[in-house]
């Protein structure tokens, strides 16, 4: 049967790398699947075609805003996790930390996942995600309007990029 070939595309799950690779092949994947789906004589597998078409969108969106996240919490771990910012918005440094803790509880969770489709689905993953993604685009952008504020006091600062104004920022107690 068609279907039993796609078991063996359940891709060990490799952290931080090869991510576009498995991108690319759950799309070609899909992309048979759905053309499985335009023929005619789909008709006895249609519903297990259907099936594993459902699974890949699942995984593929999962992807999408996993990278996202994860994306956005590695621009703010060195802003949030100590240093003079942190201390300066103790509020979005709270919220910051509770993300912190929920991202390397999935990230321990995924890392013991033998399975792209399996970490995908994982319920701790697909139901924390969504949330995680809002704190942290709160953070972002309390944080902007903070340097925006900076740039207020000091407009020289107007000529830096975010990234420059956080590290002169980050290390304005230390002279040299």
């Amino acid at each position: 049967m068609v279907i039993n070939t796609y078991q063996q595309y359940d891709f060990p799950c490799v952290i931080g790398g090869g991510v576009a690779d498995h991108q690319e092949k759950l799309e070609d994947h899909m992309m048979n699947l759905v053309q499985m789906l335009a023929t005619r004589c789909i008709t006895p597998f249609r519903a297990e075609v259907q099936s594993k078409l459902d699974t890949f969108t699942q995984v593929q969106e999962t992807l999408e805003k996993w990278l996202k996240v994860q994306s956005q919490w590695m621009s703010l771990v060195l802003v949030f996790t100590g240093g003079e910012i942190a201390k300066q918005m103790p509020t979005e440094s709270k919220i910051f930390k509770t993300t912190d803790s929920q991202w390397k509880k999935i990230m321990e969770r995924v890392a013991e996942q033998k399975s792209v489709i399996g970490c995908c689905q994982n319920d701790l993953l697909t139901s924390s995600l969504p949330k995680m993604q809002e704190d942290l685009e709160y953070c972002q952008r309390k944080l902007e309007t903070y340097l925006e504020k900076k740039r207020g006091v000091f407009p020289r600062f107007y000529f830096c990029s975010n990234s420059d104004l956080l590290k002169i920022l980050s290390i304005g107690t230390d002279p040299n």
